[in-house]
């Protein structure tokens, strides 16, 4: 009997992946990743982004924007699957709606829909522990040099 488990122990080296600058184990590459403050800082500079390209009339522009705030998220969810539930919410209840405002050209429903993005940025903040960081319109746009006030 003692045979058989000797069989199966697993004395196999951690995977490895072959890179130009040598051999990175899978936790070194997970480490590597940026971290949910990293993430949560490129959401936060294309959402205060897609506000001003929305506000001077840059539909696609916003929408361009948005859709980074959204594949960000959907990154976010992977790498923390404990936030993965409250992201999907956002994502279908506040970046889809907004989305369509933006597509419609809708400025009093893109107005209306930033500020319901807001209020649930803010409340997820809140239930995670992180009531200090609040989300707000920005006065200016996070992203200088396209046109954008």
């Amino acid at each position: 009997m003692a045979r058989e488990f000797e069989l199966m122990e697993d004395n196999s080296a951690p995977a490895t992946v072959h890179t130009s600058h040598g051999d990175l184990t899978l936790e070194q590459i997970a480490e590597s990743l940026p971290g949910t403050g990293e993430v949560m800082e490129s959401i936060s500079h294309c959402f205060g982004t897609a506000w001003h390209a929305g506000r001077a009339g840059k539909w696609d522009l916003a929408a361009y924007y948005t859709r980074r705030v959204r594949g960000l998220m959907r990154t976010l969810a992977v790498r923390r699957p404990k936030y993965a539930g409250q992201l999907e919410e956002f994502m279908r209840d506040g970046l889809e709606p907004l989305l369509r405002a933006m597509v419609d050209r809708d400025e009093a429903g893109f107005k209306k829909r930033f500020a319901a993005c807001v209020v649930m940025a803010n409340r997820y903040h809140v239930d995670t522990g992180h009531a200090y960081i609040e989300w707000s319109t920005p006065e200016s746009s996070p992203e200088q040099g396209i046109g954008l006030p």
